[in-house]
């Protein structure tokens, strides 16, 4: 009708590329160091379950029911201080709708799992002793973990901070490195969720260091290669930017990156480092804001989880005080959450509800939206409502978010199964690295 030839139908047309195969081979050679270098080092995270806190202990304090007895010094401040949903409510302003189940949850939490991830402190908490009394201590902690496992009373994460590999307390760090896993090994097989943690990194030849020490005592006592990892703890100034100008924290990544398994924040070391005077030394400072920042986007992909650090106001004295220091953890613990840092550390039993409110309202709070928008994804229509346009990104940020819900109990399978049509084992799958 316009004076044209009728095209043929796409599918009759032939399929006609014009850049040679030969070019297509040569490109694919050229990028294969570049596919092995982004599988090596950008794997993704896993969709396993990550505390939502570490609580670090003296070593020389701990006992096999250390968690059982954070739990209840912990129930026993609730009971005193908000012992119902309306005084935690109104403690913490938490929404009315919501605050019966935040402390019926809190309760449960504090009663069957009050700890999450415990660390036998060898280093700041536990400082400089006779070698003859830190060996009896790690001795002790290793016995006292075999204890706890047997009886049912550890944590599903568990291990040790030893002291750092600077030069004064270098020897004494890979002592008690060494001492605490031989111990531990002969008591069986490693806990599952073994944590240890390296403290004051500042160069990436430490990593490449902890990594040696890791593959020598795997080699010597017959464990799989790669079965032992660790933290790092960035507290100086130079594991975030170095002398040379580039972001050292990627940097220490990048030296293991089978081994490293998470960056914790430490607040008051960095800070300290800073020069930021001690009534200011906090998790929301500037200072800490930007470390975070970069050690955020240094993780970002790589499987290396983040942790941010603590408060040193503790929830003691009267209810005033203790409310006071409630508010104020409190608000820490949400404002690390939105800033996607789920996890942190908590110094005193005390800290524990006030956690478990922040966490469980963040996930109880989320969990509609989040639902609602998993759910349209899922079923590609939206029925008329979707007013989101979400990318396999953001549904893999959602599968997370509902997964690391359940992993702490704010969120129920059922429940986010009804209103998502997704299972727990859907979610992993969605929430995964994409292949």
């Amino acid at each position: 009708m316009n004076g044209r030839a009728e095209e043929p139908p796409v599918d009759q047309r032939q399929a006609r590329t014009s850049i040679p195969d030969a070019t297509r081979r040569a490109i694919d050679v050229s990028l294969a160091g570049v596919d092995a270098h982004l599988a090596r080092h950008y794997p993704g995270e896993a969709a396993t379950r990550q505390p939502v806190h570490t609580v670090y202990v003296p070593a020389d304090r701990f006992a096999p029911d250390t968690a059982r007895e954070w739990g209840i010094a912990a129930l026993a401040l609730l009971d005193t201080h908000a012992p119902d949903p309306a005084a935690l409510a109104a403690v913490l302003g938490l929404p009315e709708d919501l605050a019966g189940e935040i402390h019926r949850r809190v309760r449960a939490k504090l009663t069957r799992e009050p700890v999450e991830d415990l660390r036998i402190d060898f280093e700041d908490g536990y400082g400089r002793r006779p070698d003859a009394e830190e060996d009896a201590d790690v001795l002790r902690a290793a016995a006292h973990i075999a204890t706890a496992r047997r009886r049912g009373l550890a944590p599903p994460g568990i291990g040790i901070r030893f002291k750092s590999l600077e030069a004064p307390v270098r020897e004494r760090a890979i002592r008690t490195f060494d001492l605490f896993l031989s111990a531990l090994l002969e008591d069986g097989p490693l806990p599952g969720e073994l944590r240890l943690t390296l403290p004051k990194v500042s160069h990436p030849d430490q990593i490449t260091a902890m990594a040696r020490l890791c593959e020598a005592f795997e080699t010597a006592t017959g464990l799989p290669a790669n079965r032992l990892t660790f933290e790092v703890q960035i507290e100086t100034t130079q594991a975030i930017l170095g002398a040379d100008g580039r972001a050292t924290v990627a940097r220490l990544i990048a030296a293991a990156p089978t081994r490293v398994a998470a960056l914790h924040y430490g607040t008051f070391d960095y800070s300290a480092a800073c020069s930021v005077s001690a009534a200011h030394q906090a998790p929301d400072h500037p200072a800490a804001d930007h470390a975070k920042a970069v050690m955020q986007a240094a993780a970002a992909g790589t499987g290396v989880r983040l942790s941010d650090g603590s408060t040193n106001l503790l929830p003691t004295g009267d209810t005033a005080q203790v409310h006071q220091a409630w508010r104020h953890h409190h608000a820490l613990v949400r404002r690390s959450l939105a800033r996607a840092y789920y996890q942190g550390w908590d110094m005193h039993p005390g800290h524990l509800p006030t956690r478990y409110a922040a966490v469980y309202t963040f996930y109880r709070q989320g969990l509609p939206g989040a639902a609602r928008r998993l759910a349209a994804y899922l079923s590609g229509t939206g029925n008329g409502e979707r007013t989101v346009l979400d990318e396999p990104a953001t549904a893999r940020a959602l599968a997370a978010f509902l997964l690391r819900g359940l992993h702490c109990g704010a969120l129920d399978g059922a429940e986010v199964t009804a209103a998502t049509g997704a299972g727990p084992d859907a979610l992993r799958t969605l929430a995964a690295p994409p292949g």
